[in-house]
């Protein structure tokens, strides 16, 4: 009888160290800015933003900044772009602005950050709230990227979109791609000018 190692047993052996290398840079833990985008609301009426902070807290990560700023351009992009460039700040989330009406600026005003898109971020996002709420999320234009060495991810204002976004995707993923992000990155990363890969994301 053969001593020879079954087939499937190596098969099986080679998964799991690919899956082991593949996380091997996993950041532990992540430290957390966010951002809520809105004219109306204040950080003592932020349910979506108190969320962002419970959720990330509760999963062993700290919220080291939160801030709040209203639906213009420079506001959301300069914000953006400071507390992704902090040394103490691995990744941010930022809640409202991704609608369709005039003021909803939060993706035009980021999307000039990223050096790098993640586009399977809102198209995965919609696509779980198309189970909640039907065609209506081609509205949202929720999305991510990299700015410097962190990942930044766009969130709707709604609570629940929020809760779907945090729970579903960025949780599962936020040490994974932090981890990878930051591996050999320096703070001076170019733009991504090439447009033509957010179309599919921003067509929401």
């Amino acid at each position: 009888m053969s001593d020879a190692p079954d087939h499937h047993e190596t098969d099986d052996h080679h998964d799991h160290d690919e899956d082991h290398d593949h996380h091997h840079h996993d950041a532990e833990s992540v430290a957390l800015g966010v951002v809520t985008v809105s004219s109306s609301r204040s950080l003592d009426d932020d349910p979506s933003g108190d969320y962002v902070v419970s959720a990330f807290e509760a999963a062993g990560h700290e919220v080291v900044v939160r801030e709040l700023v209203p639906d213009e351009y420079d506001s959301v992009q300069g914000t953006v772009d400071r507390l992704a460039r902090r040394k103490d700040t691995d990744a941010v989330v930022t809640t409202g602005g991704t609608g369709v009406t005039p003021d909803d600026v939060t993706p035009e005003a980021v999307r000039g950050l990223f050096a790098k898109r993640l586009p399977g971020f809102g198209e995965l996002f919609r696509r779980l709230s198309y189970e909640e709420i039907g065609t209506r999320t081609i509205g949202s234009r929720a999305t991510a990227g990299v700015v410097a060495d962190a990942p930044v991810f766009c969130l709707p204002g709604s609570e629940n979109a929020v809760r779907l976004g945090v729970d579903e995707v960025i949780l599962r993923e936020i040490e994974h791609l932090v981890g990878l992000a930051s591996r050999g990155a320096t703070d001076d990363a170019e733009p991504d000018d090439e447009s033509d890969d957010e179309s599919d994301d921003e067509h929401a």
